[in-house]
C-alpha cells in the first residue's frame, strides 16, 4: 500500500493551527506528529503551508442527469477539487428528479464512475412521494431535500399536510430551501405589470425578499418543533432569520440548524449594477446590513454551516431578460479562496473556516471519518499557499459553463494540492487522471 508523508505542514484542526508532518497509508492518514520518518513513504515537502480538512460540501446542484449543458458530475467536481472540496452532496432538481430510490441509485453509479470527489445526493421529497421516501433507509444518502418556494426545476412542496408527513416519518436529516411561494409569484406579478419581462435585476431581492424568506424559514422551524424532525435550513440571506437560531447548545445537540452561502457572505445588493444576472440566485442577495447580520451569526455560531449552492448555467442563458434568466452560479472552485480572503481582512479566523466548511458538515450529516485531520480517517486533505496573488480569469476556470461571478477578483491564497483519499488529485494547476473518489458512508 502506497505511502506519502507531508513535511512540515502548518495544519488547521479542531479550533488549533500546529506544525506537523502527516503520514498518509492508502486511503487514510496513518499518522499525525512531529518530524516523522519513513523510508517507504514518497515525501512531500509543503514549506510550511496551511494544511487543511477537505472541505465538505453540502449543497451543490452538478447538474446531471437532464442538464448536463449546464455542468456534469464529472467537470464539476473536478472544479470543486481544484478549489479544496473533496466531499460534496448534489440535489435531487435535476432530469428526471430524484425522487424515487432507483434514481437516487442511478446518480450513484454515474458518480463512481465519473467523480473526482467524494460525493453523496439528497433524495427530493415532492406532494406525492411519501411512500418512497419511508422506504428509503437512513443511511442510503445524506438526507432529503424539500422545496418550499419554487427554484430551478421547480419541485415545490405545497401541500401542508404532505409536509408534516414528511416531517414525521424521517430520521434523516431534511435540509430546506425556505422561501414563501405566494410572497414571491404576488411581488412578481406586480413588478411584471410595470416592466414586462424586463424587471431591472435590482427588484430580484425586492420580489423574492427578506420577507418571503422569513415566512418560509419560521414556518419549517414550527413545524420542526411541533414533530422533533430533524431540520437543516439552507442558504439563509436575511438578518432577520438569523434570530431563528440558538448558539446556546453545541451543534451535536442541535434539532435545527442553518447554513450560508458563500455568495451571501461576499456581494449586497449594490453588486447588481456591475454584476447583473450573474449574481441572481435563489434566495436572492440581499442588503449590506443583511450581509453583516449574516457574518454576526457565522461567527457566533447561530449558523453553522458554510456551502455553495454551486448551479452553473451557460453564459447565453444567463444573458436573458429578468424573467427568463434562470437563478444560480458556479462557485465551488473558489469558495474556499473567498473565505481564505476574508481570513486575510480580518473578518474571520481560520480556524473558524475550518469548523464551518470541514468540521461541521461531517458532524451534521453523521458522516463516517471525514472532515478533520485525524489518524485513521480518510485522507482528504488540502494545502493552502497564502501570500500569492491568483486572479480568477476565463483561462483559469475549470466550469463547464466557463465562467464565475469572482472573475477580476485577486485573492492572497491558493489551493496548491488537493488530497482524495490519499491520492493526489490535484497539484498546481493539473489533475491525476486517475480517481479516488468514494461514495458516503454514515455513523447514524
Amino acid at each position: 500500500m502506497s505511502k506519502i508523508l507531508l513535511k512540515n505542514a502548518n495544519i488547521v484542526n479542531e479550533n488549533s493551527i500546529f506544525e506537523s508532518d502527516v503520514l498518509l497509508e492508502g486511503d487514510f492518514i496513518l499518522r499525525v506528529d512531529a518530524d516523522i520518518s519513513d523510508p517507504n513513504a514518497k515525501v512531500i515537502d509543503l514549506n510550511g503551508d496551511l494544511l487543511l480538512p477537505g472541505v465538505i460540501d453540502d449543497q451543490v446542484h452538478f447538474r446531471e442527469p437532464g442538464l448536463t449543458h449546464k455542468g456534469t458530475i464529472a467537470t464539476e467536481s473536478r472544479a470543486a477539487i481544484a478549489g479544496g472540496i473533496t466531499t460534496f452532496m448534489e440535489q435531487p432538481n435535476t432530469n428526471p428528479q430524484t425522487t424515487t430510490i432507483a434514481k437516487l441509485e442511478d446518480k450513484f453509479a454515474i458518480a463512481a464512475k465519473d467523480s473526482f470527489a467524494n460525493y453523496s445526493f439528497l433524495f427530493g421529497g415532492t406532494n406525492d412521494n411519501l411512500e418512497e421516501l419511508k422506504r428509503l433507509d437512513k443511511n442510503a444518502c445524506s438526507g432529503v431535500k424539500l422545496f418550499l418556494g419554487s427554484s430551478t426545476g421547480n419541485m415545490l412542496v405545497d401541500n401542508e399536510q404532505v409536509l408534516e408527513q414528511i416531517f414525521s416519518n424521517t430520521e434523516m436529516v431534511i435540509s430546506t430551501h425556505c422561501e414563501d411561494e405566494g410572497t414571491i409569484r404576488t411581488n412578481l406579478e406586480s413588478y411584471k405589470k410595470m416592466y414586462g419581462d424586463n424587471i431591472p435585476i435590482e427588484m430580484h431581492p425586492i420580489i423574492r425578499s427578506a420577507e418571503a424568506c422569513y415566512l418560509s424559514s419560521s414556518k419549517a422551524i414550527a413545524l420542526a418543533k411541533k414533530t422533533g424532525a430533524r431540520l437543516h435550513v439552507f442558504h439563509l440571506s436575511t438578518g432577520i432569520e438569523t434570530d431563528l437560531f440558538t448558539n446556546e447548545i453545541p451543534l451535536e445537540k442541535k434539532k435545527i440548524t442553518s447554513e450560508v452561502c458563500i455568495h451571501h457572505l461576499w456581494f449586497s445588493d449594490e453588486d447588481y449594477a456591475k454584476k447583473g444576472t450573474l449574481i441572481k440566485w435563489n434566495p436572492a442577495v440581499k442588503t449590506k446590513n443583511d450581509r453583516a447580520k449574516l457574518w454576526e451569526a457565522l461567527l457566533d455560531d447561530r449558523i453553522d454551516v458554510v456551502a455553495t449552492d454551486h448551479a452553473p448555467h451557460t453564459m447565453e442563458e444567463k444573458d436573458n431578460p429578468y424573467t427568463k434568466a434562470p437563478s444560480g452560479g458556479p462557485l465551488v472552485q473558489h469558495a474556499l479562496l473567498a473565505m481564505l480572503q476574508k481570513e486575510q481582512e480580518g473578518v474571520i479566523t481560520l480556524e473558524k473556516i475550518v469548523e464551518k466548511m470541514c468540521h461541521n458538515p461531517a458532524k451534521l450529516f453523521d458522516i463516517d471519518r471525514r472532515g478533520f485531520v485525524r489518524e485513521g480517517y480518510f485522507a482528504d486533505l488540502v494545502q493552502v499557499h497564502r501570500g500569492s496573488k491568483n486572479e480568477v480569469k476565463k483561462d483559469n476556470i475549470f466550469y463547464k459553463c466557463g465562467w464565475s461571478p469572482f472573475e477580476g477578483v485577486t485573492f492572497g491564497s491558493e489551493i496548491k494540492r488537493t488530497f482524495v483519499n490519499g491520492l493526489l488529485a490535484f497539484e498546481n494547476g493539473s489533475f491525476h487522471p486517475e480517481k479516488n473518489a468514494k461514495r458516503l458512508t454514515f455513523n447514524r
